[in-house]
């Protein structure tokens, strides 16, 4: 018998989610309804039949899983593959590989930390993955400065004809094997050692394979629309899509210069150029700290902005501002600053700058290519950024309920849909029949982030259900550890 509407046989749905305000991730105007769960797909949206499993949505927000664009959690899928500061805050899916560091090639890399790397390329990092069992779903890019590792080392100079073509190499296998694109991170060492034009040069296999060339660029600060024009160069030469990773003016002298970069974005894209960005919502930035500093010549603003997040040479500043610490034992921001980036375990020191206006968030948030990557490096033992349990709950609540800077469908469409087509997720990011059934389900009216940076590691407020290909992954607060995630190949369906 058939089904008279599908025009399939008369099967049991596996979920039915009812009384839900449907956010589509089109942006468009909430739809009161129903969807159907079969299998890892979207059944029906409007109406669902009698299912297995029935949940009623009591008028809550049902919209596509939030897509983290901007991730460091390429170890973290297999350290913590439960995923659980991510499923909280309704991401269904992350983007592994930014700012130029990646889990191929094998090669050591702070922001990373340590991995136990078996594999020698994507497939074989994506075996490992999918042996962990993780809870969401992972796109991955190659990373610029993993690469230069793997064949330079920390060579400051320019690469040898070879050299170039080995890094070249490795750009293009992990494009044929499915990596989304080419990241990098030209702020950090060894990235911030090479020129425009070898970046260009690794950049043109990422282009041929239809890739996305994704970069922390040079400079945030006071050289930031140099560093933006590079990028719109590095894209123009490569024939490459680009996209601006979270995008902001760093430091005081620097604020409101957000407005005037995202101009420059949208007169390259009148151009014919194809550039999108992301941002996370707080005045505060986190990475490696000794990668910030100069040991010869300390930054002391910097310094007075900086708090501890991990520190194994210090552990007991772990959490704390340097400005506190100074006050306390009466040394110099300069001395302790030099203390902590010359340390044995320098590179395994994260700290939180706070370098950030709160204006240009919202100015960012505004504009209509912006996505939403939470940055956070999933070092649990430490005090990590809020971010990497808070990002998308804090959009929703502070920067959509409380300060009104877009709406609700427009946020969760920044959230899922743009991200989905930008970074090659085959058919997720909307709620549509036959798209795969990544969902959240959340209240709209109370949803927020609850990590703040003295207490870091609380999950959010607001968050009902959470729906990872058919399977249900957080309910009412409670993580199931059904590890339905999937490695993904960029614009394939495999």
């Amino acid at each position: 018998m058939a089904d008279a509407e599908y025009g399939r046989p008369m099967m049991t749905p596996d979920i039915a989610i009812r009384h839900v305000r449907i956010a589509d991730g089109s942006g468009g105007s909430f739809v009161e309804g129903d969807v159907e769960i079969k299998g890892d797909r979207i059944s029906a949206v409007g109406s669902a039949r009698a299912a297995r499993r029935e949940i009623d949505g009591q008028g809550q927000v049902l919209s596509p899983g939030f897509v983290d664009v901007h991730t460091h959690d390429d170890g973290a899928l297999l350290a913590y593959p439960g995923m659980e500061f991510k499923l909280a805050q309704g991401c269904t899916s992350v983007v592994v590989g930014n700012c130029g560091s990646s889990a191929i090639p094998p090669a050591d890399d702070a922001i990373l930390g340590s991995m136990n790397r078996t594999w020698s390329d994507l497939d074989g990092y994506f075996e490992a993955v999918a042996r962990s069992g993780p809870s969401v779903n992972v796109m991955a890019q190659i990373g610029h400065n993993t690469v230069r590792r793997a064949v330079m080392g920390m060579e400051r100079r320019a690469p040898t004809r070879a050299e170039l073509a080995s890094m070249r190499g490795l750009v293009e296998m992990a494009m044929e094997q499915g990596t989304s694109g080419f990241s990098t991170g030209l702020i950090y060492q060894p990235g911030r050692y090479s020129e425009t034009e070898e970046v260009v040069e690794l950049t043109r296999p990422c282009a041929e394979h239809g890739g996305v060339y994704n970069s922390h660029i040079r400079n945030e600060g006071e050289l930031l629309f140099e560093a933006v024009d590079e990028l719109v160069h590095i894209g123009a030469e490569a024939g490459c899509s680009c996209h601006i990773s979270h995008h902001k003016a760093a430091g005081r002298a620097n604020w409101g210069r957000v407005a005037e970069s995202l101009d420059r974005v949208d007169a390259a894209n009148a151009a014919g150029g194809d550039i999108t960005l992301d941002v996370y919502p707080y005045t505060a930035g986190s990475g490696p700290m000794y990668q910030y500093f100069d040991p010869s010549d300390i930054d002391r603003t910097l310094g007075e902005a900086v708090q501890i997040a991990a520190c194994v040479d210090f552990p007991e500043l772990e959490g704390r501002r340097l400005v506190d610490v100074a006050a306390e034992t009466g040394e110099t921001i300069e001395s302790i600053v030099h203390r902590i980036i010359t340390a044995p375990h320098k590179e395994r020191t994260i700290c939180v700058h706070f370098i950030i206006d709160e204006a240009d968030i919202e100015t960012n948030l505004r504009h209509p290519l912006m996505m939403v990557g939470s940055d956070g490096i999933p070092n649990l033992k430490g005090r990590p950024h809020p971010r990497l349990f808070g990002t998308f709950p804090r959009v929703l609540g502070r920067y959509v309920r409380e300060r009104g800077v877009m709406e609700l469908p427009e946020a969760v469409r920044k959230m899922t849909s743009l991200a989905c087509d930008r970074f090659g997720l085959v058919d997720r990011g909307r709620i549509v029949e036959g798209g795969f059934a990544d969902l959240v389900l959340f209240d709209d009216a109370n949803v927020i982030d609850t990590a703040t940076y003295d207490d870091p590691k609380r999950e959010p407020d607001g968050i009902a259900a959470v729906i990872v290909n058919g399977e249900l992954a957080l309910e009412a607060g409670r993580h199931t550890g059904v590890g339905s995630g999937r490695p993904l190949r960029y614009r394939r369906d495999d």
